[in-house]
């Protein structure tokens, strides 16, 4: 019998569960790299390749003499073959130097960092209203009836394909210009962040939704759930402190991808509600070709959902251990 049960040492584990978590953080560290190099070359490219040089945007409404047009290029090395500015530009990078924007003659980081928060006070409320309308349309679509999983499904379609810039135009018409419910545009009071945060977030809410209420759908078959019903919990108490717990985990790595893509969407939505944020500021450096600025907003998007994503695979490794074994 002794030879057979053998002893193991208290914490002998702890060595094979850190080398995971260790190899798991390394290729994910890998991978982000990845992405953040794609995304500064694409958008390297992109911007050189828009028509017009960017001396000429620089100076479209200026008159200036052969000289100090040589100097402009002389001072932001616009003469360079391609190559060498992109080698360049990597290496000011990889240092952390953002650089200066073309346009506004000021350090990008302190652009970004005066524009920023009211990105990311649109991001929270959008994720808010994610998370609190996918929970309510889940759950109340949770329902044995075909019927009515259909009609929350068809609602849930229809809110995923509208783009968010023209369900943004329609709750100005509506709540704004005729109802007068909300400001119409610019206003930074929390009345006035309601509509730009719902036409950002109608999208996420609807896929969310239907990932969560299938995952509920597959719970409500454990036996689990009739063995809660047995001992008299309310249907209520069931969906939302049982079925609602299980249904969260395929939910939580799609809420996770979502929250990491909403900068660029905020872009878009700041621009339709003339909100002041990353958005406009975009808007204005692709027209200026102010490459430093383009592809320090366009780094903090992929930095943003790496970072989101790095956490949400790592938890759920922690959470979920079905995930453990393909480490």
């Amino acid at each position: 019998m002794a030879g057979i049960l053998k002893t193991v040492p208290a914490g002998a584990e702890a060595p094979a569960g850190t080398g995971r978590i260790a190899r798991l953080a390394a290729v994910r560290l890998a991978g982000s790299l990845a992405v953040l190099w794609g995304a500064v070359t694409v958008t390297f490219l992109v911007v050189r390749a828009a028509p017009g040089g960017t001396a000429d945007v620089l100076l479209a409404r200026s008159t200036v003499s052969p000289e100090i047009r040589a100097q402009l290029i002389a001072e932001y090395r616009l003469d360079d073959p391609l190559p060498t500015q992109y080698l360049t530009y990597l290496g000011r990078l990889a240092r952390g130097d953002l650089g200066d924007s073309y346009a506004l003659r000021r350090p990008v980081a302190d652009v970004i960092g005066a524009q920023l928060p009211d990105t990311l006070v649109l991001i929270a409320a959008t994720l808010a209203l994610t998370v609190a309308g996918a929970i309510l349309l889940a759950v109340a679509g949770a329902r044995r009836r075909p019927w009515m999983r259909a009609v929350f499904g068809s609602a849930e379609s229809l809110m995923a394909a509208l783009p968010p810039f023209w369900l943004g135009l329609i709750l100005l018409s509506v709540f704004s210009f005729t109802l007068h419910w909300f400001p119409a545009i610019g206003d930074s009071s929390p009345r006035g962040l309601f509509l730009p945060a719902l036409a950002l977030a109608a999208g996420p809410v609807a896929v969310v939704a239907q990932v969560l209420r299938e995952g509920m759908l597959r719970a409500l078959e454990e036996p689990f759930v009739l063995t809660a019903r047995t001992r008299g919990i309310s249907e209520a108490a069931v969906r939302f402190r049982h079925v609602l717990r299980h249904g969260l985990t395929p939910a939580v790595p799609l809420l996770g991808w979502i929250t990491g893509s909403l900068i660029g969407g905020a872009v878009i939505v700041e621009i339709v509600f003339s909100r002041q944020g990353v958005g406009r500021l975009v808007l204005s450096a692709v027209q200026n070709k102010d490459l430093p600025l383009v592809t320090a907003v366009v780094l903090l998007a992929a930095v943003v959902f790496v970072v989101v994503n790095i956490l949400v695979d790592v938890l759920n490794w922690l959470i979920d251990p079905r995930t453990r074994e393909a480490t």
